[in-house]
């Protein structure tokens, strides 16, 4: 069975390639991707992660609402009793942030630059059996 993930736009950043270049790379190293378009709430993410019975949801956030948004995502998880669902996100992040984002749930933090197969990699390796 394929690894199902999530890529999630949360807010109100309007820039997406990064989050279709990371969709179709996963794609190609055989994961089976959603890819919940623009402007979604952290409600919205959840809800979907939840509906699909996703393994992971990556966030990517370029607007610099991170440090809010992807606590949420982790934060709402629980309450549905979906903790099991690992998050993981990309964008523009401070390195100072990134310690922070962990110890709010984020597993993985991926920042620009980072190669493709640097995350499609830590994604098999992360949902292996």
């Amino acid at each position: 069975m394929p690894i199902r993930i999530l890529i999630g736009k949360p807010g109100l950043d309007g820039h997406d390639r990064g989050a279709k270049v990371v969709s179709r790379a996963l794609r190609d190293a055989g994961c089976e991707v959603i890819y919940s378009g623009l402007h979604q709430t952290a409600e919205q993410i959840v809800e979907t992660a939840i509906q699909e019975d996703v393994d992971g949801i990556g966030l990517s956030v370029l607007s610099g609402a991170h440090m809010t948004l992807f606590p949420r995502v982790v934060d709402l998880l629980r309450e549905r009793e979906a903790a099991d669902i690992v998050v993981f996100g990309g964008g523009i992040i401070p390195d100072e942030d990134i310690p922070k984002l962990q110890e709010a749930g984020l597993e993985m933090i991926f920042t620009p630059g980072t190669p493709l197969s640097t995350i499609t990699d830590w994604v098999k390796q992360r949902f292996s059996d």
